[in-house]
């Protein structure tokens, strides 16, 4: 059930409780993720391996979290949100100690591939559990919990992994992961609410998981050896990819025959997904590419530490934070598409000095540039994820949410191998002129933001109208005790309304409701001339709420449909 918002917009405060809950854990995997990055050389020294082989402490950990995103849809029916979340940081947690405790490469790797499986549920969980407390009220207000751990990861993350390295152990970096896991497992036990699953337990989607998770993997996988090789024309590229793209294909076509697959891409049909998909997938050009882009310029052309690099980017985390209240209230007010369009033009105005910088551009002057740019960063994170969600009901949500972040993923993985190609390409065309070759890959960079902005022309243009929660509906007691579909959206059930306020909701016994508010009563056909039967009250039944469905409002003349008897 959805709680009911308050009258002046605002998030309800069950769901900030619920959203802070969460948060306090997901920190854990934003903080694991930002730190580690870092750490890549020190592991080199330490555990006496190749750059090769510890490449894929965070490789693997990469290729984990994306094959068990897709598992979260099917888990939270199927054990409930709660216990679903519980285990998934429970997961993460001891992988963080074997972590800690690992005694050669192959071991820290091992457990960074489990620290992935529960990263990947615990973010996917996150955005649903938070998402479906909302019901559909004040999305963009909601989405700036959501995004609050990613956007202090970058501004932390650096700075805690830059001063453990430098003063402590390698392996304590893993054990900045422990406070987090138990005090969001204490928090999650006592406060979230008890699950509530089916009576019949769903089946898992074997074959669309044995197809998707492997696909997306070998995807990520070539675009990571792109990057890493400064080309696409690899074997160890070209085979990864063509395998990913062929397995997404077969999937693809297997989830349009089953009624209930891992990942129901017919959600691609809503505008709302399927635009948020497509700008979160560019977007990774634009976000990801240059968070490649700024520490190596920093460290390679302007001689900073991997610390200092990562307190110059400070100011563009601190411009996120910022943005985001701001971002969140006026994507309720006027649409995701307005804010993520300024914001897409506001990161590529800010990254144009960084195309004319050189060793002697004053840090001052480029941390103002940077504060600009984060806020356009935070903008565009509030405005377009919130726009994936609108127009959905409860059981759509975890489908949305496995589509929009598997796309921002691959996006992000796509976009740092371009971007790494360009600059190896610039580097050997300029003969080892540094400044010279970021300042053309920072140059694609403003390209690739401006091509963002005509892309988010295709956001929808405003918020559609919420359907006002209610209680869970009672059974209605009709003579052929006709039950209510799973996912049908009506007075009382909670679910979420259509984004362009012209979508028809289900209601009991296969009717619908219409647009402009009023009911189609029960019935095989609808009320009014539409080509099927006239549907006719049932005497014996009550629509939820106890109205009964003999005073169904179609009673009365309107809309064009016949008067019902």
């Amino acid at each position: 059930m959805a709680p009911t918002a308050p009258a002046d917009g605002k998030v309800d405060p069950k769901v900030i409780k619920t959203g802070l809950i969460l948060v306090v854990g997901i920190l854990a995997v934003v903080f694991d993720t930002t730190i580690v990055s870092v750490a890549l050389h020190t592991l080199v020294a330490q555990l006496h391996s190749s750059v090769s082989t510890i490449q894929w402490v965070s490789t693997g950990y990469l290729l984990a979290l994306a094959m068990t995103v897709p598992l979260s849809t099917w888990g939270l029916r199927r054990y409930g949100g709660k216990r679903l979340w519980m285990f998934a940081l429970t997961v993460f947690l001891v992988a963080s100690i074997g972590s800690s405790l690992a005694w050669n490469a192959d071991s820290l790797i091992a457990w960074r591939v489990v620290q992935g499986a529960g990263g990947g549920l615990l973010l996917s969980v996150l955005t649903t559990l938070i998402m479906q407390a909302a019901g559909g009220k004040s999305l963009g207000r909601t989405v700036t919990l959501i995004a609050l751990p990613a956007l202090m990861g970058p501004i932390l993350g650096p700075l805690i992994g830059g001063a453990i390295l430098t003063h402590l152990s390698w392996r304590f970096m893993f054990w900045v992961n422990v406070p987090f896991c138990l005090i969001g497992l204490v928090l999650a036990a006592k406060y979230l609410p008890k699950d509530t699953v089916a009576a019949v337990k769903p089946k898992l989607d074997t074959l669309g998981f044995a197809l998707l998770a492997p696909g997306i993997a070998a995807i990520i996988l070539g675009l990571s050896n792109a990057g890493a090789a400064a080309g696409f024309g690899h074997a160890d590229v070209i085979i990864p990819l063509a395998i990913g793209v062929a397995l997404v294909v077969a999937f693809s076509l297997h989830a349009l025959r089953k009624s209930e697959p891992i990942a129901d891409i017919r959600l691609f049909a809503h505008r709302s997904v399927a635009s948020s998909s497509l700008v979160l997938f560019f977007s990774g050009f634009t976000l990801y590419g240059t968070m490649l882009l700024l520490p190596l310029f920093y460290q390679e052309a302007r001689g900073a530490t991997a610390l200092g690099a990562g307190i110059m980017l400070v100011p563009q985390g601190v411009g996120a934070l910022l943005s985001r209240g701001l971002a969140g209230r006026l994507t309720d007010k006027i649409g995701g598409r307005p804010v993520a369009i300024v914001g897409f033009a506001i990161i590529a105005a800010a990254t144009v000095p960084f195309c004319f910088a050189d060793p002697k551009t004053g840090s001052w002057l480029l941390a103002l540039w940077l504060l600009a740019r984060g806020i356009g960063l935070g903008a565009v994170t509030i405005s377009v994820t919130a726009v994936g969600y609108l127009g959905l009901d409860r059981a759509q949500i975890p489908h949305a949410s496995v589509l929009t972040r598997t796309a921002q993923q691959v996006g992000g993985s796509f976009g740092t191998a371009v971007l790494a190609v360009i600059l190896e390409t610039a580097v050997a065309s300029h003969r080892g002129n540094l400044t010279a070759a970021f300042n053309i890959a920072f140059w694609w960079s403003v390209g690739f933001a401006a091509l963002a902005v005509a892309l988010s022309c295709w956001l929808p243009s405003r918020p559609g109208p919420a359907s006002a929660p209610a209680p869970a509906p009672e059974e209605p007691t009709t003579t052929d005790d006709r039950k209510q579909p799973s996912g049908a959206t009506g007075p009382g059930s909670g679910g979420l309304s259509g984004g362009s306020g012209g979508r028809p909701l289900l209601l009991p016994g296969g009717g619908r409701a219409g647009s402009w508010g009023s009911l189609r009563c029960a019935g095989k056909g609808r009320a009014g001339r539409s080509g099927g039967r006239t549907g006719r009250p049932r005497r014996t039944g009550r629509w939820p709420g106890g109205a009964r469905r003999r005073d169904c409002p179609l009673g009365r003349r309107g809309g064009g449909g016949r008067r019902l008897r």
